[in-house]
């Protein structure tokens, strides 16, 4: 069909085309700009927005040309977009960008929305095109915890190729929740646009971009992108795909020995296959299953030399090359951020705190104070010893603790409890009273400083007590369950209205809560705290999803930290994130608590994952940036700062002793 009016006559014509009707899905209902012809709102039985509105008025950064289907390609080197629909037959959306003509289809089937798009090369030469991207802005964000409950989601992306899909799950949990699922074509990575310091700092995933693959299209030719939007309840996801031609990936785990057989299950309504393979080489390995004519998809797997030895090459690396070794230095003593790049430690002379010697560096005290307990040597005593020194000095003589021996820095309470948790660690492996004290210490410090409202990650309430205990401070003792009684009351108050603290929500309030109920049920067995956890427990695993990834698969979604921690200081998706171990560890006192096995196999499987942030030399990386781009920027790199991941290494010697 060919248009030809006059510009008045076109626009005239788009408005009484489009219009700007609200259109029932059965399940799925969905609200079309008639403007820009995408798609503005995506709902399921609820008055919930599955996408952020185009209108600027949830987020000023954006506006009407991030509205869902609209997006970019490059046609042979020259970017260029769609934004503006050129005409309409049906239900059709006709788009022309330099000689690419683009028809995007809407309809309804069975309660899905279905979505077509056509990439049609209609200039006289072969063109290539490259660096598509279609928007699908999930609404992935955090402005406070009781909207996220109910009117956010927590977007699962897996883009793998022709069995590509989302899960999109309520942050609460509970459904219904919203799913797609590629049926034609390939969508083979994602992307993040709009990050920025200035546009919602850690409380704003981004708008989210399905990359289509690279291609070359004759004249005359064309390409289709197919995919289905349906709703789910989160544990009939599978099938839900299964039934509409996609295909589940699945494997016992995503981490192996070199020596070991992998095992991959791609599980679909014609056949079921397992595919196996034995490891021959450490690395990267991605299982391909091509399940009909330009079909597939993918798992991607670890291989290691040996998740032991891996651990005690960490070990290894840290004492030997990560330790100030400069009697000089008042940091002489410390664990320091190691620059992979400069081979060398991070002195951090511009001042950065997130690169600062104490605050989560303290994870390499506590993952190796625990490593010696069953690899003692004289050697790790002594570096352990060198580093208690370096810690006593980040603290006052009545320990309040700070970030850095110069004492700068704001008085953050995460610094207490990860510090106390070395100390009651140290005491366990020496025995020396002054360390159980100075543990102590440090938490009446917390206390005093912060109160019981504090939602803190790693509470040492096992450590704290059994090393008191162990160490006869009785009345310690009890003065500190006490006080863990007081906070446990509030956590159980408060229930799922967490407050914000670094960031407005996020998995690392969540956990931590839910770990420190487990473990204050098991050592008073009171059941209102283990019922407060369960309650919470839904929204903490609605931040993670099924991706056949050693790096997605079980890891809670973070969007930051390549950010804050990394050395390239990049925003964006990281998998995995290391805190995604304190899921790990709130699942593992949970199994205890309930004796429900699974959530034990569900945290040996996360800390597994985490052992790509560690490399067969001993180093390490703070972070994965996955997407493909942010910004425009090419990512899905490893930052070359190994700087506060170990304390998934702490996690993981927890979760498997």
């Amino acid at each position: 069909m060919k248009l030809n009016v006059k510009p008045k006559c076109a626009v005239f014509l788009i408005i009484h085309l489009l219009l700007c009707l609200h259109s029932y899905a059965g399940e799925v209902s969905y609200k079309v700009s008639d403007i820009t012809g995408g798609i503005i709102s995506i709902s399921a039985s609820d008055n919930m927005n599955w996408i952020i509105n185009p209108d600027r008025t949830q987020y000023e950064w954006v506006g009407s040309k991030y509205a869902w289907g609209l997006g970019f390609l490059s046609i042979d080197g020259v970017k260029h977009s769609w934004d503006h629909p050129s005409g309409k037959t049906r239900n059709t959306l006709i788009y022309r960008t330099g000689n690419i003509k683009i028809n995007i289809k809407r309809y309804t089937d069975n309660g899905d929305l279905v979505e077509e798009y056509e990439f049609m090369n209609i200039s006289g030469k072969t063109v290539a095109l490259s660096d598509i991207g279609i928007f699908t802005p999930w609404n992935d964000n955090y402005p406070d915890a009781s909207t996220c409950m109910t009117s956010r989601c927590n977007a699962h992306v897996w883009a793998g190729g022709s069995a590509a899909w989302v899960k999109a799950m309520r942050m609460n949990g509970h459904g219904p929740h919203i799913g797609m699922i590629v049926t034609e074509g390939a969508i083979d990575s994602y992307e993040i646009l709009e990050r920025d310091k200035k546009k919602g700092l850690s409380n704003f995933r981004g708008i989210i971009t399905m990359n289509v693959p690279d291609m070359k299209i004759e004249s005359g030719r064309k390409y289709k992108l197919s995919w289905r939007i349906f709703t789910h309840n989160g544990g009939d996801f599978d099938e839900k795909v299964i039934n509409r031609g996609g295909v589940i990936v699945s494997a016992p785990k995503y981490v192996y020995e070199k020596g070991e057989t992998a095992e991959i299950t791609f599980r679909s309504a014609r056949e079921t296959k397992t595919i196996r393979q034995k490891i021959t080489r450490i690395g990267e390995i991605r299982m391909t299953y091509k399940y009909s004519e330009g079909r597939h998809t993918w798992a991607d797997i670890l291989a290691v030399s040996g998740e032991d030895k891996l651990i005690e090459k960490r070990a290894d690396f840290i004492t030997a090359r990560q330790q100030m070794d400069n009697p000089a230095d008042p940091r002489h003593g410390a664990y320091m951020v190691y620059d992979n790049e400069g081979d060398s430690i991070l002195s951090n002379d511009f001042g950065r705190s997130d690169l600062d010697e104490g605050r989560e560096r303290v994870g390499m005290g506590i993952f190796l104070a625990e490593y010696y307990k069953k690899n003692p040597s004289a050697a790790l005593l002594e570096s352990l010893s060198r580093y208690a020194a370096f810690i006593r000095k980040l603290q006052d003589h009545n320990y309040k603790t700070t970030s850095n021996v110069r004492r700068q820095t704001k008085n953050r309470g995460y610094n207490y409890a990860w510090v106390a948790d070395f100390w009651f660690r140290m005491y366990d492996i020496t025995g020396n009273k002054d360390y159980a004290r100075n543990g102590y210490g440090t938490m009446k410090a917390l206390f005093r400083q912060f109160g019981h409202n504090f939602y803190c990650i790693d509470y040492p309430v096992t450590t704290g007590l059994k090393a008191l205990g162990k160490a006869g401070m009785t009345a310690e003792r009890d003065t500190l369950l006490s006080n863990f009684r007081k906070v446990g009351n509030g956590f159980v108050s408060r229930g799922l209205d967490f407050p914000h603290h670094e960031v407005n929500y996020e998995q690392s309030i969540i956990a931590p809560a839910v770990q420190f109920l487990c473990e204050l049920y098991l050592e008073t067995k009171e059941k209102k705290y283990l019922n407060g956890a369960e309650l919470m427990l839904p929204a903490l695993e609605a931040f993670a999803g099924g991706q056949p990834s050693f790096r997605m698969n079980g890891i809670a979604i973070r969007h930051w930290d390549g950010y804050w921690f990394g050395k390239r200081q990049t925003w964006g998706d990281v998998y995995p994130h290391y805190w995604s171990t304190i899921t790990a560890g709130a699942y593992h006192y949970y199994a205890i608590a309930t004796g429900k096995t699974k959530y034990q196999e569900l945290a040996k499987n996360i800390v597994r994952n985490n052992l790509c942030l560690f490399f067969e030399d001993g180093r390490a990386t703070c972070a994965f940036v996955y997407p493909k781009r942010v910004n425009g920027e090419k990512t899905h790199f490893a930052d070359a700062y190994a700087n506060d991941q170990d304390f998934a290494l702490m996690f993981y010697l927890l979760v498997n002793n």
